[in-house]
Order: C-alpha cells, then structure tokens, then sequence
C-alpha cells in the first residue's frame, strides 16, 4: 500500500468537494480547482476526509495512487490558503517592473523581457523590483510562473547576478586566479 496514497486528507470547514464521475472538484475561499481521477483509482469522500484507493495492485495504479492523493492535498490548500513563491532579482540594473498583467524584467540583455502573467496568479513587487512575488491557488501554475521568470537569467555562481528563489543558495566559485 502507498503510505501518501493511504493517508486521508482531512477538508477544512469552509472548502466543499464534489466528486462527479471521474472528476474531483474542489472549492474554497480562494477559487475553484478540478482534477480528473484515472480509471481504477476511486476517491471517496467521508466525514470531512477524503480518502483515496485503488482496485487493484497493477503497477499503473500504484504509480498513481500517491500522486492523486498528494493532488488533492494540494488542491485542498491551494483553496483554502493559497501558495506563494518569492524570487530575488540580484545585479547592477537588474529589476522588474508591472505594466497591468505584464511583468518587464531588465535582467542585462539588449532588450527587455515582457512575462505575461497567467491567469489565477498574482505577481507583486517588492524591494524596488528586486523582489518578485508570486501567489495564486494553483500550486502547479504559480511553480511554473515561477520557474519561467528564473529561466530567463538563472543566478550565476561567480558574481551570484541574475533570477534565484528566495530561499535558494547560490554555491559561489572564486573564479580566476592570477598567478
């Protein structure tokens, strides 16, 4: 048995959870998310928890047993609190600026970077720019809004310039040494 797959997911009081055919729905205080649950996985929901199972021990089933459950758990979350991820923009010059849903980053290059924001995420800035947070009640599409904006200039290990998670350490190297 999956030992995240059979732990159930208690809901808050105000988040409500439908479960129709095949798709899991989920709403809170913050939006709504769905999730479409594979043949053979069934999601029961009982006094406050959701519990999920499988039908049988076929390795497909087990592969996604944890991972719906682990969804779910995100989903649950993501309504009722929301994510939030931070990113540090580090160099001289480098900055962001918000133009209504688009987000201009001067990280260096010749020209500007316009990120349009996705929809069901909030970005604000901090810091004079330097600091760019993002929120929203999709786990998945703040990470990858997220992930988007660092991939534009990742953090460099001699001078440490460029797009790097808040909490992540950026290992420096002592780069060239003249005899």
């Amino acid at each position: 048995m999956s030992r995240i797959g059979k732990n159930p997911v208690t809901i808050p009081a105000a988040v409500t959870v439908e479960m129709n055919k095949q798709t899991l729905t989920i709403k809170g205080a913050k939006g709504e998310l769905t999730q479409e649950v594979p043949t053979g996985i069934e999601v029961k929901i009982e006094d406050n928890t959701i519990v999920v199972d499988r039908k049988n021990n076929s390795k497909p089933l087990r592969a996604l047993h944890g991972t719906i459950r682990a969804l779910a758990a995100n989903m649950i979350v993501g309504v009722s609190d929301g994510y939030t991820k931070r990113l540090m923009i580090e160099g001289v010059g480098f900055k962001a600026v918000l133009q209504g849903r688009v987000v201009v980053l001067s990280l260096g290059y010749s020209h500007e970077i316009h990120f349009k924001i996705p929809d069901g995420v909030e970005i604000t800035l901090e810091g004079n720019g330097t600091e760019v947070i993002i929120t929203g009640y999709d786990k998945q599409k703040v990470g990858q809004a997220a992930a988007q904006i660092r991939s534009y200039y990742k953090a460099e290990p001699y001078k440490g310039k460029g797009v790097r998670y808040k909490d992540e350490t950026i290992r420096r190297k002592a780069g060239k040494a003249v005899a």
